[in-house]
């Protein structure tokens, strides 16, 4: 048996950024100060533990400390920032030991404090990893808009149901207990387990809480229990081996390499350029794409954030620096309406820089398609923004660097990957308001960069949105409001043989609107018009088709009335919705169904839709689109069985540290070799 060290006393801190940057040695050093402070000020009382042998104090107390100070209860301590604890024993891993420690109880009094023999080799790498997983964890802990009756995973307790916010008694510590208060209300976060156990979790507390997102009825916990620990140390292990396979088959991505984009010149006299004032989301997107871009190793990012949020100047902001430092840029975008509209951004915001832009489209006709191809291949073009077409087989660049991907969920994964095939070292920075299920699953898992943008820009108003039978008076009182503000109106039915009928009908309400159809089928320069007139409201509602999904732009336009939404994927109606409320005016959505045939995933769909109704819930939506559809055939049948037990935002999280890990200790040459390996005949 080994023998462990016995120590008189120990110091626990708090898994806070002030702590994870300090070296060990500065604990140690520091001591005397730090318990000096711990007897006045509220910050080391909040984020302190320190206890000593024979000390009198209760497991309880020490383990809800711990709970506070961010510890997470495993199985079996295995690194910095974990605890367990069986019968009267706690071992624990304090971020500011290289050991991890036992407390071992006597009743009420702690009998011994010993040294493990578990070590951490790096302690700043050790830390760095936490650091990720912390803030993973914040991430995958958005409990906005929380309903009772949702089920919520508890990184240490397992599934429980929400069941409302709750005010509870809490005791006071430091200042406020010196100052003769000793209790006080505290707001709790009330879940309710199985065989009817309750867990409060205090308000703070929250990254210890994820939605549980799975494809199947949740089983709920039981509190108190070791079977929940086994599960998640027995996934932990699956997401290892897993993250392995998965390093593996991006082996190609991981140790690409180009080099770094230094020139900033240009980028930044264009960003004095942009007429409004950045939110800050739209800042912090635009420097993690440029600091993705400083490095060597290509960007893989995914810019998450409703329409009309601003992802487009982030884009232009990183292709500007793509071509600032001698790269070629190709924009690609679902449907020749939202390309053009990009190319009309681009120009206006680029027309006083040396770059020079182009377009390739159906818009274009074969002259000038032929003229455009060639001077790609000359490198004469700096941005090319266009559709499929600019992946097609003739088109060659000369030096591409960056490829912008807008909607990335109308593209399938063959379009994405032809560039990269060309391009190993391909930046590739993906635009969407409802990422599919792959990219939210590659982003969650760490093997895709994410930038969420959900702060509305200044003055933007949430669009109040009906699910309602069709009701031919309340369409034409719908209309009737809009005209009387002088707005214009979308009228979407996506049939494009009975849209003729549709006219017939609006027009039989005797609105005074001017009516004109848009669809896919008409010719390219009917489209083009009839886009002009809409946009210089010649043209009260626009009859049309999905086409509107992607661009038009169009701020007057605050009216949304859509025939028959039962049709609509959930992230497609979303994507509609977001086509109005572009300015301070209130928009209103109406999605119509035919009367009693409201049911099964269509229920669910639309009543997600109307359930989403605050601004910057697009990735609420791509989240809950890929819970009603299932996980589709992003996951094995393991992987599937794994997320049911935790959650498919704790298995991704999970999922996602242990990639991190891997890209710490793994060598360039491993992956090379274990890239090899996955693409041998064998493996195929």
């Amino acid at each position: 048996m080994v023998s462990m060290e016995k120590l008189a006393n120990i110091l626990i801190v708090s898994l806070c950024p002030y702590f994870l940057k300090k070296e060990n040695v500065w604990f140690q050093e520091n001591l005397k100060t730090v318990l000096n402070c711990l007897k006045t000020q509220a910050f080391w009382q909040d984020n302190i533990l320190f206890l000593e042998k024979n000390q009198k104090i209760s497991l309880s107390e020490v383990l809800k400390k711990i709970d506070e100070l961010g510890y997470e209860k495993v199985f079996k301590v295995r690194t910095l920032g974990e605890f367990s604890q069986i019968g009267g024993v706690i071992d624990i891993f304090p971020i500011n030991s290289a050991f991890a420690l036992r407390l071992d109880f006597l009743g009420n009094t702690i009998e011994n404090i010993e040294k493990l023999p578990l070590a951490i080799e790096n302690e700043m790498q050790g830390k760095e990893i936490l650091k990720k997983s912390l803030k993973q964890q914040k991430f995958f802990s958005d409990l906005k808009n929380l309903k009772p009756g949702e089920y919520l995973t508890h990184l240490d307790h397992g599934i429980g149901k929400f069941i409302g916010m709750e005010k509870k008694e809490i005791n006071l510590e430091g200042a406020e207990r010196l100052a003769g208060k000793s209790k006080a209300l505290g707001a709790f976060y009330a879940l309710e387990y199985a065989a009817g156990d309750k867990l409060y979790v205090p308000v703070g507390l929250e990254r210890k809480l994820t939605r549980y997102i799975g494809f199947t009825e949740p089983k709920l916990s039981r509190l108190g229990g070791a079977f929940w620990q086994k599960t998640k140390s027995k996934i932990k292990e699956e997401t290892k081996k897993f993250a392995k396979e998965l390093l593996a088959m991006f082996a190609q991505k991981e140790i690409s390499q180009r080099p770094a984009y230094e020139k900033q010149e240009l980028f930044e006299a264009v960003s004095q350029t942009f007429p409004y004032k950045l939110t800050q989301d739209q800042a912090r997107a635009i420097e993690e794409a440029r600091d993705d871009l400083s490095k060597t190793k290509p960007m893989d990012r995914l810019v998450c954030g409703d329409v009309g949020f601003g992802k487009t100047e982030i884009a232009l902001r990183a292709a500007v620096l793509a071509a600032e430092n001698g790269r070629q840029v190709a924009l690609i975008a679902p449907t020749a309406i939202l390309a053009n509209q990009h190319l009309q951004n681009f120009q206006k915001r680029l027309a006083d820089f040396p770059l020079k832009i182009a377009a390739l489209t159906r818009l274009q006709n074969n002259r000038e398609k032929t003229k455009t191809i060639a001077e790609i291949k000359n490198h004469e073009i700096d941005i090319v923004i266009g559709t499929h077409a600019v992946l097609a087989k003739r088109v060659e660049f000369k030096n591409l660097g960056l490829l912008i991907i807008d909607d990335e969920q109308k593209f399938g994964v063959s379009h994405k990957e032809k560039l990269r095939q060309q391009n190993p070292a391909l930046d590739i920075l993906y635009l969407s308001a409802t990422p599919i299920p792959r990219t939210i699953y590659l982003a969650l898992s760490s093997l895709k960069q994410v930038s969420f943008v959900l702060t509305p820009p200044e003055g933007r108003r949430a669009i109040k949105t009906f699910v309602l039978a069709f009701d031919k008076e309340q369409i034409k009182k719908a209309i009737t409001q809009e005209l009387a503000k002088k707005g214009q109106i979308y009228f979407l039915h996506n049939r494009i043989e009975t849209m003729a009928n549709v006219k017939a009908y609006l027009d039989e309400l005797k609105t005074t609107a001017k009516i004109a159809i848009l669809h896919s089928k008409l010719s390219e320069k009917e489209i083009t018009q009839i886009m002009a007139d809409f946009q210089n409201k010649k043209i009260d509602v626009l009859l049309s088709t999905t086409i509107i999904e992607n661009g038009l732009d169009i701020a007057n336009a605050n009216t949304l009335i859509v025939n028959d939404a039962t049709r609509l994927g959930l992230s497609q109606a979303y994507q509609l919705r977001g086509r109005i409320g572009r300015s301070k005016e209130q928009a209103f959505a109406y999605f119509f169904y035919p009367k009693g045939k409201l049911r099964g995933l269509a229920k669910q769909r639309l009543a997600a839709l109307k359930n989403a109704q605050e601004l910057g819930s697009g990735y609420k939506i791509a989240m809950q689109d890929m819970e009603i559809r299932g996980a589709g055939n992003i996951l094995g049948k393991e992987q599937s069985g794994s997320v049911n037990k935790v959650g498919l935002n704790l298995y991704c999280q999970m999922l996602s540290m242990a990639v991190d890990k891997l890209r710490q200790t793994s060598t360039l040459s491993e992956l090379n070799e274990a890239r090899h390996k996955n693409t041998r005949p064998e493996n195929n």
